[in-house]
């Protein structure tokens, strides 16, 4: 698994060229990555990177894979990693970007979820009625108020 997720997103068209469209043969894959096509074919085999596959089973590659297939001779001929360790960074990688990409969605979920809160609460605030007088505590007092209703005179 690369990571990629879905090549084509809302509102392209399908002939629209980005750089997950899988347009390039192993063989000008090799070289533009400078690569042997067996050494394509053994990345594909341990999952280093998957091109895309023709109706005839041919791999296709994007130029997203070009960019990947480089930077795995990088990591392998200049920094001395194995296949192995390679593959792992790769996944570590895509398992950030989908990390960041859930939190940004997340933090955008927070921000709306805020925005509706306050508007809310500005109509809460909207509602009260401003005929109302302020209360003001009065102090407790010891004294006692004894009410006795009036008594009707008998004519």
């Amino acid at each position: 698994m690369d990571g990629r997720g879905p090549r084509r997103r809302g509102g392209f068209s399908p002939y629209e060229l980005t750089e997950d469209t899988p347009v390039y043969v192993i063989s000008v894959a090799a070289q533009l990555s400078g690569l042997h096509p067996q050494t394509l074919r053994q990345y594909d085999r341990l999952g280093l990177v998957s091109p895309d596959r023709a109706a005839g089973r041919g791999r296709r590659y994007s130029a997203r894979d070009i960019e990947l297939l480089r930077q795995v001779q990088q990591l392998s001929q200049d920094e001395g990693i194995n296949l192995a360790g390679i593959k792992r960074i790769i996944e570590l990688e895509n398992q950030v970007a989908a990390l960041q990409a859930r939190v940004a969605d997340m933090a955008d979920a927070l921000d709306g979820a805020a925005t509706a809160m306050r508007q809310r609460e500005a109509a809460v605030h909207a509602s009260y009625r401003r005929d109302l007088v302020p209360y003001q505590e009065v102090q407790q007092t010891s004294a006692l108020v004894v009410w006795r209703p009036k008594r009707q005179q008998s004519d």
